[in-house]
């Protein structure tokens, strides 16, 4: 008979980690699968200042190597492969599929699978990935002080982070590819009102120019077809998140995104499936509303298992 797992949480970012956590604690038979290291897109966070407790701040990679390190005390069960599907059988057993047709069994599941952040396909772009372009102002705009950087994008968050740049920045081009912004009124409003931003309307990044840096763009005119160059030190891209919500499509609702729905307590529509983190609909998305959503949906898990659900 195949082995049941009390508890299988999908992903091994901030949320994950911190789930297995607390489910080891309660003594839970827990399995997390991970496809690729666990740490998830922190790992490629060049710097984190803002994760309490660590005041001088620490590379992305290090802090995940001591979220691992802390779930390595209380046995870590980790398998790696990549989860292609979800099912719900008789009795509310979960069938969690994985890629190679293997095929896992549990009593609830996590979904703690983050969100990768819309790319602009451009060359130059991942090159220079954590040495110049960003797609989190709060992570890198402190070490853009004083220097000149670009937002892509014109909906809520890029207008928000370019105002929250100007904190640092002495000058920030805020790049859309229309001629209005898409972002709310009052966010506008604020935007306009800042002396530190400049829009470039309808316009395109063609490509990210520099070594070992951000050094310049090369911009296209949607309009007119003219090319020119801008000279800049850093390029922040917020063109939208993608949820790594392929594999629930048809199981679980959705927002119109792909974002997972739950409650505030991170319940989904299905009773014994939860989704924690960047996968699911919210607002602030950071490392450390990521790691209380993996708490609080490892101790709805419990209380779900111990309620006989």
């Amino acid at each position: 008979m195949a082995e049941i797992y009390d508890l299988v949480i999908i992903g091994g970012g901030p949320a994950g980690l911190t789930a297995y956590l607390y489910a080891a604690r309660a003594r839970l038979k827990t399995l997390l699968i991970e496809k690729l290291s666990p740490g998830g897109q922190v790992l490629v966070t060049d710097f984190v200042e803002n994760y309490p407790g660590f005041p001088e701040g620490l590379p992305g990679w290090e802090l995940m190597e001591k979220f691992v390190a802390h779930v390595k005390k209380l046995g870590f069960n980790q398998r790696l492969g990549e989860v292609v599907g979800l099912e719900v059988e008789e009795k509310g057993i979960k069938k969690i599929k994985l890629a190679g047709g293997e095929e896992i069994k549990a009593r609830a599941v996590i979904i703690a699978t983050g969100a990768s952040p819309n790319k602009l396909g451009i060359p130059g772009e991942e090159k220079l990935t954590g040495k110049g372009v960003s797609y989190c102002a709060t992570c890198d705009g402190p070490f853009f002080r004083d220097q000149i950087v670009a937002v892509v994008g014109g909906g809520n968050t890029a207008v928000q982070e370019a105002i929250f740049l100007t904190k640092f920045a002495r000058k920030v081009f805020l790049i859309h590819r229309r001629d209005q912004l898409r972002a709310q009124k009052i966010l506008q409003e604020r935007a306009f009102a800042n002396p530190k931003i400049e829009f470039i309307w309808n316009t395109v990044v063609e490509e990210i120019l520099g070594e070992d840096k951000v050094e310049a763009l090369r911009l296209k005119n949607r309009k007119t077809g003219e090319e020119s160059f801008l000279r800049i030190d850093g390029i922040f891209i917020f063109i939208g998140m993608r949820p790594q919500s392929e594999f629930v499509k048809g199981l679980l609702p959705t927002d119109e995104r792909g974002f997972i729905i739950t409650d505030c307590e991170m319940r989904t529509e299905i009773p014994g499936i939860f989704a924690a983190g960047d996968v699911r609909a919210k607002a602030c998305r950071q490392i450390i509303t990521a790691a209380g959503d993996g708490a609080t949906a490892a101790y709805m898990a419990e209380h779900y298992l111990s309620s006989g659900s």
